[in-house]
């Protein structure tokens, strides 16, 4: 597990680090008076945190009068010219953040003529970017305000907070992605996962801004290819994908009995062997070890990880039976639909007995990570047979972390079998069918998922002219990057 970088903190305007909220209600107020309907409270969803326009529309539908995004502007502006004051709190955080690097930007439903005249007040060089009204096609609470920041910031959302003073707002950098730090003005704001509510900015610090992005964990599922024995110096180049992926838990198969101690040795981790040929890697604590202990070739072995004082992860790694294999019967075969699903039988019940394990051991709350080489395509990428392996963990309520990041098989197949076997080993006239084969699920209790990839390293030489191969296998490994949920 993993904190990144805060890379950017996005401001709200109007109420968040200047007192315009209020200046905003005020002006509203006026022209709402004058045209007889006062505001009252229940009002404040429609004019706090909107823009001109969207007020102008409400205000004019309620009192059928039209055109009143001029009279709106200009009260605002008079008061905006003669009353902004900063908020407690702001300035020193915006000059905290200046002294740490850390990017700002201003971020407002207001037009850019206020945005202007704020910023001489607090200083247009304290912000490296600033997004207004007249900016995007769709203002708050719609994303594009702070996905247009992070752009311009080249920024990604998830490792930026956002600072918002309004429900409307808070919709807006939620939408977009952002981790929220709400500072209520004029309406309440209630804490939920992945945002944070003060009181005011003097309580915050450059510091606490960066323990509101969330920690990541990246796993990785790899079939060694018997250990890796089929390339040369094999172990020095697994240690070397391990490292180059960052990845913090690796679900193993084929590691010949010691790949799992030998590589959690040379980096220092924690480890579990499954059995002959299944095993867990992990840079965090192992504090259980699950499933069968006396497992075959074949199934499935678990680990519970401690990530922090309080989390833990059930992380799996599973390798199902090899033969018959539905690609070859399909391509080579001619087997129809049923046929196939027909022949999954073997593998659909070493799916189901793993996914018995994984349930009984997870109980309701515990978060699960199946990694594995299931031998077998996905319901998700072969539309005209229903695979019933992958089927089977869906149906137990895993998703498939690949497919969540990159939905479309045809612009992203992810084949992982296999980078050195394009032509069939037994008969090189056939093309060898490419699949993908390998996978890492989740059950989605505390976790989103933020990236999924194959990864293969150079470029691999084909079979049997492979001992020379910076890739140390014939299967790609996959690599999912996680975001870590706020407990409930």
């Amino acid at each position: 597990m993993t904190r990144p970088p805060l890379q950017a903190v996005l401001f709200d305007m109007d109420g968040t680090l200047v007192d315009t909220e209020r200046l905003w209600w005020e002006a509203v107020q006026e022209v709402a008076t004058g045209l007889g309907r006062p505001l009252t409270e229940a009002d404040q969803p429609e004019v706090l945190g909107r823009p001109v326009e969207h007020t102008a529309d409400w205000l004019g539908r309620i009192t059928g009068t039209p055109g009143l995004a001029g009279p709106l502007h200009r009260e605002f502006s008079d008061r905006v010219r003669t009353g902004i004051v900063p908020r407690p709190g702001a300035l020193a955080l915006l000059d905290a953040l200046a002294r740490d690097g850390v990017p700002t930007a201003l971020v407002t439903a207001s037009p850019r003529s206020v945005a202007d005249s704020v910023l001489a007040v607090l200083g247009a060089d304290r912000f490296r970017v600033s997004v207004t009204a007249d900016d995007t096609a769709s203002t708050k609470p719609a994303p594009d305000p702070y996905l247009a920041a992070c752009r311009a910031l080249g920024v990604e959302p998830a490792r930026c907070v956002a600072v918002e003073d309004t429900p409307t707002g808070v919709s807006s950098a939620e939408a977009a992605g952002c981790a929220v730090l709400a500072v209520p003005s004029l309406a309440p704001i209630e804490a939920a996962p992945g945002r944070t509510v003060v009181a005011s900015l003097e309580e915050v610090t450059a510091q606490r801004l960066r323990g509101l992005v969330r920690p990541r964990l990246r796993v990785l599922s790899w079939n060694l290819w018997h250990g890796g024995a089929k390339v040369d110096d094999h172990r020095a180049k697994q240690l070397k994908v391990i490292l180059d992926t960052e990845a913090d838990v690796v679900g193993l198969q084929e590691t010949a009995g010691t790949a799992a101690r030998e590589l959690a040795e040379a980096l220092g981790w924690h480890h579990h062997q499954g059995g002959e040929n299944l095993g867990i890697i992990s840079r965090h604590p192992i504090t259980a070890r699950l499933g069968d202990p006396a497992v075959g070739f074949y199934g499935a072995a678990g680990a519970r990880i401690r990530l922090d004082g309080t989390r833990e992860l059930d992380v799996w790694t599973a390798h199902l039976h090899y033969t018959p294999y539905g690609p070859y019967e399909a391509a080579f075969d001619g087997l129809s639909p049923a046929e196939l699903i027909a022949h999954e039988d073997v593998r659909l019940a070493q799916m189901r007995q793993a996914l018995r394990q994984i349930a009984e051991a997870a109980g309701a709350t515990t978060p699960v990570v199946l990694t594995g080489d299931f031998n077998c395509p996905s319901h998700l990428d072969r539309t005209d047979v229903a695979w019933p392996v992958t089927r089977a963990a869906e149906e137990a309520g895993l998703r498939d972390s690949y497919r969540e990041a990159r939905p479309d098989p045809v612009r992203d197949p992810g084949h992982t079998w296999s980078p050195v076997h394009p032509r069939h080993e037994d008969d090189p006239a056939l093309p060898e069918p490419q699949d993908r084969i390998d996978y890492v699920l989740h059950n989605g209790r505390g976790l989103s998922v933020l990236d999924a990839r194959t990864i293969v390293t150079g470029v691999p030489r084909a079979w049997p002219d492979v001992a020379g191969n910076d890739w140390p296998s014939d299967h790609a490994a996959v690599l999912t990057t996680f975001e870590l949920n706020p407990p409930d």
